[in-house]
């Protein structure tokens, strides 16, 4: 089990260049090549009573847009600093269209956080929520100032649904190289959601695991996990997203939509 392919979304941000190491010190693990991608859709405020005017300004936008593509393309080459084989793939178009046609052949896909704090990623930015609903691959969502991914403790959000079943098979080429994987349940009905059959499933492919039954979480089941994943020292959190709508999530809360803005630690999802 292997990661060939792995693509990074790159912007101007704050914690771009974060982003970039750490998807070169997985690429470097795993022998990948890294793909940098970056768009940006040009912005316009046409005059339509002055054609000359108008296409001055679609020049001039043209022009920046050019020049922040280039940026991003120097920060990538710079941040992976001939670490790992590398390619780039960079266009005058929406940047989460662009980023989800060019994973058709990614492995994995790392993002950003975005939380309310983050900062403002820029006109290259892509939200992770729709990146993960849209892209069909597996996506690692790098919070700030984290540069490095070891892997080898790992926790598995586990709730028997399709999209958590889906992260755990996607999630594999880091599974087997863990030293420890922990398969966390989080709420009253812990136990009746299969914990015992996904470690046991993991262990047929040699992952050294154990099950935790998390079954009265004081606060939000994100935040238990946090904080449990924190006490067994892990840096990876392996989870489905988004096992209702989406709509709902955002509306009422949810798992899914507390990582996105407070993960303080990566988290590969699959939806």
């Amino acid at each position: 089990m292997r990661i060939s392919n792995i693509l990074v979304s790159v912007d101007l941000g704050a914690a771009a260049k974060d982003r970039v190491r750490l998807a070169t010190d997985i690429a470097a693990r795993f022998d990948a090549t890294l793909t940098g991608i970056a768009a940006r859709q040009l912005v316009t405020m046409i005059p339509v009573d002055s054609p000359d005017v108008s296409e001055r300004i679609v020049e001039i936008e043209e022009t920046r847009a050019k020049e922040e593509l280039a940026e991003a393309h120097a920060l990538f080459l710079r941040e992976t600093g001939g670490r790992v084989r590398t390619a780039w793939r960079g266009a005058l178009a929406e940047p989460l269209a662009y980023l989800v046609e060019q994973a058709r052949a990614a492995d994995l896909v790392v993002v950003g956080r975005l939380g309310p704090a983050d900062g403002d990623p820029g006109l290259m930015g892509v939200a992770p929520g729709s990146v993960l609903m849209e892209v069909g691959r597996p996506v690692l969502v790098a919070p700030p100032g984290v540069e490095s991914l070891a892997a080898k403790r790992v926790v598995v959000a586990w709730k028997d649904n399709r999209e958590a079943r889906r992260a755990v098979h996607d999630a594999l080429p880091l599974l087997v190289r863990a030293d420890q994987v922990h398969v966390a349940v989080a709420g009253p009905e812990a136990r009746r959601e299969g914990a015992a059959d996904v470690a046991a499933y993991l262990s047929g492919h040699g992952v050294t695991v154990t099950t935790h039954l998390l079954n009265k979480p004081e606060i939000g089941a994100a935040d238990e996990i946090l904080r449990f994943a924190r006490r067994e020292d892990a840096d990876l959190i392996v989870m489905g997203a988004y096992g209702h709508s989406r709509l709902r999530e955002w509306i009422f809360g949810g798992a899914t939509r507390d990582m996105l803005q407070g993960t303080s630690l990566c988290c590969l999802m699959s939806h």
